[in-house]
């Protein structure tokens, strides 16, 4: 009898002219957690997806066995019934409804086509308390937080009594304290003889928790990686993933800073439904030409809540304070003010705010920037075709075309289309709101080059990360914020993790301090 769980064998699969899998293997072990990483585009999802039966059988060739039994999934809804569970990055919760109803929607505790609401209630309490919660089964999804809420898809993924449960990218938009709870529930799992495949682009996490590691590339399998047996480290992953040694993770970049660009007096903002609750309070900061500034912060503290409320007033409500570009005070209370004084704004949430998901590349570079490739107010589709052929191979955009749909891309893909259609507006001013979350170290590496290029133009960049490294790796100074306040202002020089956490640490205290 084999050992394996589930044995993915010769799996191609194509979209089109797109190859997304070329005769990719891949045998998981029972109780084991498997890791399964790559660049962008390598074709982890995809895969899953197939596993999953999103990708019914017959729309790819290959054969799936699990528990040695042959799999063709119609639907999702077969997998699930033999205990194969998938977590997808973007969450599928209802937020109006409660946790109770969001775990066993699809799922009901019935009797004679009527739920019980007692058990439902009951049930969800108990499969709360596994993963470690202690709310209300009653609570709206609205009410929790993005970590609680990844804890309710495990929840949600138990109540199918699963055998192999599939989470990608967990923890991509997780602080690092939600990110080890989640991981060790992982852990506590295994214990209890789940089977885990964990797709993730936090090299560091998957080294912890793994007991194997498959890398794909293009479509293809690499290699896999036994813990205890093979040496594993995130340069031999890297190596794998990309094809190449990646020593330094930060493009090098001499700064050429310049003449004050943009200043910000006195900006304040109040929730948009509670008038009384004040997320930002009396912020000051400035960006020079040709320079990177970033904001650190932890979840919460009010980093996205600012840029959003600067790039039109697109959050908050009776919002106050003044905005300064070029030494002049100018009015930013719309998108299209925002725009036109040369502001970009590009969103944490591609998905949502982002992207157009079932329109072409085309058409979501060039909606930013029409005149450029208009002439009396008629598109030349020639010339936009053109130009947007440039950003694709500028940018690395892996895609079959400018006419691919960008909800088929791979996320670090639709990173780049997201960021390729403000740029075509030709901001000066960049604002970059957790511009490399899930996607990958190489992506990763191409995303900070084109921002460097964009700073030594002599344009302002404002960049929002949660991670520490990447802030300190590419900024010139970073401002620190905390509880909707600046906490504190550090140059490149003084940047460290430590001295970002005594800001934080002295704000909360009620010990203000500008500079080190």
């Amino acid at each position: 009898m084999s050992n394996y769980i589930l044995e993915m064998n010769h799996i191609t699969k194509t979209f089109g002219s797109l190859k997304a899998l070329d005769d990719v293997n891949l045998k998981i072990k029972a109780g084991e957690i498997h890791a399964l990483v790559g660049e962008n585009g390598a074709g982890k999802s995809t895969l899953m997806n197939i596993l999953s039966g999103v990708y019914p059988h017959g729309s790819y060739t290959g054969e799936i066995l699990f528990k040695e039994k042959e799999c063709r999934f119609k639907d999702i809804r077969d997998s699930e019934k033999l205990g194969i569970v998938i977590i997808h990055q973007e969450l599928a919760l209802i937020p109006y409804l409660s946790i109770a109803e969001n775990i066993f929607l699809g799922n009901e505790r019935a009797k004679s086509g009527i739920i019980d609401w007692d058990e439902t209630r009951l049930k969800a309490k108990e499969l709360l308390g596994t993963v470690g919660l202690t709310e209300d089964p009653t609570t709206l999804i609205s009410n929790l937080g993005v970590g609680k809420q990844q804890l309710i898809e495990i929840s949600k993924a138990l109540s199918k009594d699963v055998k192999l449960l599939i989470l990608d990218e967990p923890t991509a938009a997780l602080n690092d304290e939600d990110s080890d709870k989640l991981l060790n529930l992982i852990l506590e799992l295994k214990e209890k003889g789940v089977t885990s495949i964990l797709i993730s682009h936090k090299l560091n996490e998957v080294s912890k928790v793994a007991d194997q590691i498959t890398i794909l590339r293009d479509g293809k399998t690499i290699s896999t990686l036994t813990k205890g047996v093979d040496e594993i480290n995130e340069d031999i992953i890297i190596k794998g993933m990309v094809g190449r040694d990646m020593s330094d993770r930060f493009p090098p970049r001499k700064p050429k800073i310049g003449d004050l660009l943009f200043e910000v007096k006195d900006w304040t903002v109040y929730h948009p439904q509670n008038s009384d609750r004040k997320v930002i309070n009396n912020i000051h900061f400035n960006l020079r030409k040709g320079e990177i500034i970033g904001f650190a912060g932890l979840m919460g503290a009010g980093r996205t809540e600012l840029a959003m409320s600067l790039f039109g007033k697109s959050y908050g409500q009776n919002i106050s304070g003044t905005a300064y570009i070029n030494n002049k005070k100018v009015e930013l209370n719309t998108v299209s003010q925002a725009i036109k004084h040369g502001l970009a704004y590009v969103t944490e949430d591609r998905k949502t705010y982002g992207l157009i998901l079932i329109d072409t590349i085309k058409n979501n570079i060039s909606i930013t920037n029409l005149k450029k490739v208009s002439k009396n107010n008629i598109i030349n589709e020639q010339k936009e075709n053109l130009v947007i052929e440039k950003y694709r191979e500028k940018f690395n955009i892996k895609s079959s075309s400018i006419l691919h749909q960008a909800g088929q891309l791979s996320g670090g893909n639709q990173q780049k289309v997201v960021l390729s259609k403000w740029i075509f507006a030709e901001p000066d001013i960049l604002i970059l709101d957790e511009p490399t979350r899930g996607i990958d170290v190489g992506a990763k590496y191409e995303m900070y080059t084109i921002i460097n290029q964009l700073a030594n133009e002599g344009k302002g960049i404002i960049f929002i990360s949660s991670e520490m490294v990447e802030l300190l790796g590419i900024c010139d100074r970073i401002y620190v914020v905390n509880e909707g306040e600046i906490a504190g202002e550090l140059l490149r020089s003084e940047a460290t993790q430590e001295n970002i956490m005594k800001c934080i640490m002295n704000h909360s205290r009620g010990e203000q301090h500008n500079e080190f």
